[in-house]
């Protein structure tokens, strides 16, 4: 029963689907922006194709054969550095290496944590994104507006007629008091009124 219930869960749980919305939110956003770039890449382009069109390739390679020889160099030094201050007790090393693995494991707990905010934001955005579409924003807003609102006090209004008022309620009063009288009246004919 634990892995159906599992299943169920995990099949009814739709924030996949609001973080699959939020992404596509967020994708047709940039997407918005794309027009914008390919206009600012017109109007540089022509700038940029002349700025390489004047560039000497004996030059770039000189400059380019320059710094690879400078970081071979600079790359070699560290590597004598590092290779000069090993220390050689594997004992160290192990405590070094253990140190450098518990690190990694924090580390990737911390990005683990920040992924899942990250994917709850997009799902909360999806979300919104969904009600957006399906028009329950505006009947949410609408909810929250009359939650808002006071509410108007009641108006007391004065009747003309309130015996009208009370009689109309007691018709079923009235038919059963007909019957209770009728049979006093009996045994009021039995005896005689007093004369005034």
């Amino acid at each position: 029963m634990a892995i159906t219930d599992d299943l169920r869960k995990t099949f009814s749980d739709p924030t996949p689907l609001y973080f699959a919305a939020g992404t596509a939110d967020l994708a047709i956003q940039q997407a918005k922006k794309v027009p914008g770039i390919v206009e600012q890449l017109r109007a540089e382009a022509p700038a940029r194709i002349d700025a390489v069109r004047g560039i000497d390739p004996n030059e770039v390679q000189e400059k380019a054969t320059a710094r690879a020889k400078e970081a071979q160099e600079t790359i070699q030094t560290k590597v004598n550095e590092f290779i000069g201050t090993l220390d050689t007790d594997l004992k160290k090393i192990g405590e070094t290496a253990q140190d450098f693995a518990l690190r990694g494991v924090g580390v990737a707990a911390e990005y683990a944590v920040k992924a899942r905010e990250t994917y709850e934001k997009v799902a909360e955005r999806g979300e919104q994104t969904v009600k957006t579409w399906r028009g329950e924003a505006a009947e949410e807003i609408e909810e929250l507006a009359v939650a808002v609102e006071p509410k108007p006090e009641p108006v007391a209004v004065k009747d003309e007629k309130p015996a009208e008022a009370k009689a109309e309620p007691a018709p079923a009063k009235k038919t059963a008091a007909k019957k209770a009288p009728a049979a006093r009246k009996t045994t009021a004919k039995k005896t005689t009124p007093p004369a005034k």
